[in-house]
């Protein structure tokens, strides 16, 4: 369980470097997963072998975003947990935005490889990818309004139109790969099967290019974004954190796990 690195192909000098998540059941990361997952991104594109990054997960979903049971257990929910007043919302609000800005500013570029949901934190990540590459069971979706938080409407709205992420956004809604194929904001969809490799395909091929080249453009086409993610991202923080000290938040998360819940 954890994050872990390897190198893609049997070859190092094919540039590639491969960041893998790891948290059963179903990928929900504890706050301390969100900072290990952005350390082992930017380690690997400040690693001058590596010209392409591929984020891939385990198990049966890509990501499902932030841990609740861990904020309901370490005092989140109005109380004082081990290390001190909402510890545990506040560790997972900066570790997610640490995160997101390590996929976004990462010096190569990302690829994500996602299989199966990518829900909440899933989709800040997938966001700030450079491309996507999907199985044909990906679904992606902001559940927050139903976790009693907020945020990721950033990234969302880097993948669907804008009053189509509205619509999801206050719905809690899915699409599918499918869907995001043909919004053009995914790759490719493939079979589950094919996932690994087709994203591994992309990868190489970019990191066929210059590795001083590919950072500059990678760099280039950052500045270029007519949204500054990491400080869009905080904004909405701000506002999951209201939501909490106004109790809102806490009662949506106390019902999180009856009727059916995760």
């Amino acid at each position: 369980m954890g994050v872990s690195t390897t190198d893609a192909a049997s070859d190092p000098a094919d540039g590639v470097r491969v960041v893998t998540a790891a948290y059963p059941p179903v990928n929900a990361l504890p706050v301390q997963g969100w900072y290990d997952l952005a350390r082992a991104v930017r380690d690997a594109g400040h690693d001058p072998g590596v010209r392409c990054v591929v984020l891939a997960a385990e198990g049966r979903g890509f990501n499902a975003g932030v841990d609740i049971k861990e904020l309901q257990r370490d005092g989140a929910d109005g109380g004082d947990g081990p290390g001190g007043p909402r510890a545990a919302l506040l560790g997972a609000n900066r570790g997610c935005a640490e995160a997101f800005a390590a996929v976004y500013e990462c010096e190569v570029p990302v690829v994500a490889a996602v299989g199966g949901f990518c829900l909440g934190g899933g989709i800040g990540l997938v966001g700030n990818a450079d491309a996507i590459v999907a199985a044909d069971d990906a679904v992606f979706g902001l559940p927050e309004l139903d976790r009693g938080a907020l945020g990721a409407a950033t990234h969302l709205a880097r993948l669907v139109p804008p009053h189509l992420m509205r619509a999801l956004y206050y719905t809690s809604a899915t699409v599918t790969a499918g869907e995001l194929h043909r919004h053009g904001s995914v790759w490719r969809v493939v079979p589950r099967a094919e996932l690994a490799a087709a994203a591994l395909e992309l990868a190489v091929d970019i990191a066929r290019k210059d590795g001083a080249l590919i950072r500059l453009a990678k760099a280039a086409i950052n500045g270029i974004d007519p949204v500054d993610v990491r400080r869009s991202y905080r904004f909405e923080q701000g506002f999951t954190f209201e939501a909490a000290l106004s109790g809102a938040g806490d009662r949506v998360r106390a019902a999180f796990g009856k009727d059916g819940g995760a």
